[in-house]
């Protein structure tokens, strides 16, 4: 007597029944933990046709390229941007202190000498005759011995 556990070990072939034979490739279950395996459904859903092309290129992508997935590739973009933010940031603080404490004090010095060693101007004078004969003054320097108007 043959029971349902007991059935044919060969595949019985009839027409228009499916078959263990068939056209398409064979799968395999693998287990996986479900957050992960939800993680790469996502993933495979969003960039591939189907689970075993993102799978094969996964792995054709480590193999061609003779990299590990556990390795780290490098810096990304977001990371060497922040870097180069605090690099620039430090460079502007830098030159800010050098300004405060070394180029303005010594421009302020240089100006002080150069007014010192110049020589004191004439004071400008434009004067005119009236009918009257009388000189007036127009212009005249402040500090002048002859502003007495």
């Amino acid at each position: 007597m043959q029971f349902a556990t007991n059935g044919p070990s060969a595949p019985v072939f009839r027409e228009g029944f499916a078959t263990n034979r068939r056209t398409m490739d064979s799968f395999t279950g693998i287990r996986f933990k479900k957050e992960t395996a939800k993680r790469f459904q996502e993933f495979s859903r969003t960039h591939f046709k189907s689970h075993t092309e993102a799978m094969a290129t996964m792995l054709d992508f480590f193999f061609y390229n003779e990299i590990s997935p556990r390795e780290r590739l490098g810096p990304t973009g977001r990371t060497i941007e922040a870097n180069l933010k605090k690099r620039i940031n430090a460079v502007i603080a830098i030159m800010r202190d050098m300004e405060k404490t070394q180029t303005k004090p010594t421009v302020a010095m240089i100006e002080s000498l150069f007014k010192a060693g110049e020589p004191k101007k004439k004071a400008l004078k434009l004067e005119k005759k009236s009918k009257d004969e009388k000189r007036e003054v127009y212009f005249q320097e402040k500090g002048s011995p002859d502003n007495q108007l």
